[in-house]
């Protein structure tokens, strides 16, 4: 018994002495006998990775004591083999200072056949024993302590398969060979059957694959499932060995992931570079066959998407005609990144190089107003905002134009433009010259954004007028005063009628000069007629001029003046 399985001696001497004297029989221990020996030799156990070699456990449970020397001999009945005179002790590693208790063959004195420069005859089992001694004395042998086996350990490669376009199932195959102990050679294991099945999608019997001379094996085809194959599709092979020569289980799973696909050739291009939300888009093309003098491929399907490198975009598979030929239907649907088409091949089992072209599918778009104004001077100026109406994030990777139109003659006139440079400040003005009507702002379509635009809105003034302007007494003195009379109209319900108590001012401009200069204010009376009177300063042009409020623009600047003289 191993000594940490053990009572130890001293717990033996205890409980004697405890029995002692709760009697009053005097007892004399007896001394230790060959059936209770000292030393302790475990199983010796073979290394399955190299079945030439072995290791035994030894310990000794004498006080002080450890073990000094194990031996062992490798015998065929009473025919001793080999003779081990010592096997070194391996070292703990968690205490390397401790006693070793294991004994291991060491690597360069693995045990060979004899026809490897070995002592042992043939594959087989093979008897060990055993002798361990301690510091103090103490020896112990232990005959069959263990079995070597050594035979050979079975190693197992193993393939799925690749099913092809011409044969689609697969052939799960592989080798089975026998680890020879000692040299490591690989030997062929020929004429053993290795079990085989088809685990998923659906299990399948085992069949038993027979390996050859050079220990190959090939199961019966499986059907491969069309759906499952990028899944993967999942086969184990197993053998398991007890004989004269081998012995031990392997086994190994492989998934299905690779296939030989035919390799042919496409074209195709689309009908369009630019395609709204909903419309159809064709793209068409041929498929041949470049091993084959470029001859057609009919009846294979081909698969057109659109959306660029997105795969949710709408997508149709059709098949080529007789001539290779096919065409695909795909009505456009907008979103971010959906832009491009894409054609490839839908069957796993048909390879050429994806084709794909630009094609821009706008974003849907809205443009708003967020004010609008005609001034009395006779501007329109107009702000909005400009987004795509569906996507939150749409960025403007180049600028968006915004036209303000003015309904003319029954149709829409741009009369100005606005810039929406970015989608997180995408607000915009802009402005024109105009004496009101109808006006809408407008998004024409482009790559990123489709058409968009406001509502019809009018803005409307009262346009303005003096009329019957006169300024006298012509000449006038130095020094003196001059009076400029006339009558303020506006057009109002299709006609010119007088502008009652309206504000207007008087200017005067000096001979030579451009500027006016405003002399005198004053306001229209019930007939909407003017006079205003100012001080002369010298020879110029006077006139009178109405600034338009909320309704009414101003009278025009250019309406002529009355010249006169100073004396």
């Amino acid at each position: 018994m191993r000594a940490d399985l053990r009572p130890s001696r001293a717990l033996t001497a205890g409980l004697a002495a405890a029995a002692l004297a709760a009697t009053t029989l005097a007892v004399t221990a007896a001394p230790a006998t060959a059936a209770d020996p000292l030393v302790g030799i475990g199983r010796a156990v073979t290394d399955d990775a190299q079945r030439g070699l072995f290791q035994v456990t030894a310990w000794t449970d004498a006080p002080q004591g450890k073990i000094t020397r194990v031996s062992a001999k490798v015998r065929q009945g009473d025919t001793v083999l080999v003779d081990i005179p010592t096997l070194p002790g391996v070292a703990d590693p968690w205490n390397p200072s401790a006693p070793a208790t294991t004994f291991r063959l060491p690597d360069a004195a693995v045990l060979k056949l004899v026809e490897d420069g070995g002592r042992i005859p043939a594959l087989g089992t093979y008897a060990i024993d055993v002798t361990a001694t301690d510091s103090l004395g103490n020896k112990q042998t232990r005959t069959d302590a263990g079995q070597l086996d050594f035979r050979l350990r079975p190693e197992l490669t193993f393939s799925a398969g690749k099913p092809t376009y011409a044969d689609r199932s697969t052939r799960p195959s592989g080798t089975l060979v026998g680890i020879q102990p000692g040299s490591g050679d690989r030997v062929p294991l020929a004429g053993r059957p290795v079990s085989v099945e088809r685990l998923t999608p659906v299990k399948t019997a085992a069949q038993q694959a027979v390996t050859d001379a050079a220990g190959r094996f090939t199961a019966t085809p499986y059907p491969v499932p069309s759906t499952d194959l990028e899944a993967g599709t999942r086969f184990h092979a197993a053998f398991t060995g007890d004989s004269a020569e081998v012995h031990g289980s392997v086994e190994d799973h492989r998934d299905l992931f690779e296939w030989v696909p035919r390799r042919v050739a496409v074209t195709a291009t689309a009908d369009r570079k630019r395609a709204l939300d909903g419309q159809t888009v064709t793209v068409s093309g041929r498929m041949t066959d470049p091993a084959a003098a470029n001859a057609p491929v009919a009846n294979h399907p081909v698969r057109v998407r659109l959306g660029g490198a997105y795969p949710t975009g709408p997508t149709t598979t059709v098949r080529t005609g007789t001539d290779g030929r096919f065409t695909a239907r795909v009505a456009a649907a907008a979103g971010l990144g959906s832009d491009g088409w894409t054609v490839e091949s839908p069957d796993r089992y048909l390879d050429f190089p994806t084709r794909s072209g630009a094609l821009a599918i706008p974003l849907e778009s809205r443009t708003d107003l967020t004010s609008i104004g005609l001034s009395a001077d006779g501007r329109v100026t107009v702000s909005g905002t400009f987004r795509a109406r569906y996507e939150a994030n749409a960025s403007f990777p180049t600028s968006q134009s915004i036209r303000l139109e003015q309904l003319v003659s029954g149709g829409w006139k741009a009369i100005a433009w606005g810039s929406v440079n970015s989608s997180y400040y995408n607000e915009f003005t802009t402005s024109a010259a105009s004496r009101g009507g109808y006006f809408r702002l407008r998004h024409l379509t482009t790559d990123q954004f489709a058409e968009s635009s406001t509502g019809s809105f009018r803005l409307t003034r009262l346009d303005t007028r003096i009329v019957s302007l006169n300024a006298g007494p012509e000449p006038v003195a130095k020094g003196g005063y001059v009076t400029v009379t006339g009558g303020l109209q506006h057009y109002a319900d299709f006609n010119w009628r007088a502008y009652a108590n309206a504000p207007v001012v008087l200017q005067f401009q000096p001979r030579g000069s451009t500027t006016w200069k405003q002399m005198a204010t004053g306001r229209s009376n019930a007939s909407g007629n003017v006079s205003l009177k100012a001080k002369v300063t010298g020879d110029g042009t006077w006139r009178i001029r109405h600034y338009g409020d909320a309704k009414h623009f101003n009278t025009p600047a250019s309406a002529g003046g009355d010249y006169v003289d100073m004396r």
